[in-house]
């Protein structure tokens, strides 16, 4: 894509499958997708307890420049995520108030930004989930073109328009739309083992033994003793 662009119509996955991956969660999806998809640790909600899942609307914006968000908002469906990165680094405060007033009125989900946002007060008490680099009140410009609804990388993943978004307060997980009923499939099985060994530690089952830790332990060289020796 040589060109800005705005793509006015994207593929999504199903809302069942979006659904069920946002009451996986994000460590429960990241560890079924085969621990990938996971954004970096430096993107952090700014909020406590919010949990979502979306489909993705990417935008790509200049450095402290925001006005291909504007633009997004035309293109955003009830339940999608706003997807924000810049093409080269920035922490200014690309989405306040005001913004979030425009995206919640189109029924986005949430944002995850990999920049900065303001009126973080505001933000939280609107009830609107950010996921963001910083949190800072810098001020932008509105004068280059950037692109929304194109694949792009943002914290170290790949994430092209329509794919989902889970966020929670363990960060952000994308998932690729067309491998969400797969994901999602794989998420259930994982939360149907892990409530067994829920049950199995709850009842004083060590991990050692349930997981087979202290035989590995054994092959590594590890012994058990009774005391050290005086």
């Amino acid at each position: 894509m040589t060109r800005p662009v705005v793509v006015t119509t994207i593929a999504r996955a199903d809302a069942d499958t979006i659904r069920g991956l946002g009451e996986a969660g994000v460590a429960t999806v990241h560890e079924a997708a085969g621990q990938t998809g996971l954004l970096d640790d430096g993107i952090r909600p700014i909020q406590d307890g919010a949990r979502i899942a979306g489909s993705a609307v990417t935008v790509s914006c200049a450095p402290g420049d925001n006005i291909m968000i504007h633009a997004a908002v035309e293109v955003i469906e009830p339940g999608d995520v706003l997807v924000v990165t810049t093409t080269s680094p920035s922490t200014h405060g690309m989405f306040g108030e005001l913004l979030a007033t425009s995206v919640m009125r189109r029924g986005c989900r949430g944002l995850v930004i990999e920049a900065g946002v303001r009126d973080v007060a505001d933000l939280r008490r609107m009830a609107f989930p950010v996921w963001s680099r910083a949190i800072h009140a810098q001020g932008t410009e509105k004068s280059t073109p950037g692109s929304v609804n194109v694949p792009l990388s943002i914290a170290g993943v790949n994430v092209a328009p329509g794919d989902v978004v889970v966020a929670d307060d363990d960060g952000v997980m994308i998932v690729e739309r067309k491998s969400a009923e797969e994901v999602l499939a794989a998420s259930r099985r994982r939360l149907e083992r892990e409530e067994e060994t829920r049950a199995r530690l709850g009842a004083g089952e060590l991990g050692l033994d349930l997981y087979g830790f202290r035989e590995r332990l054994g092959e590594m060289g590890l012994g058990w003793i009774d005391a050290l020796e005086e």
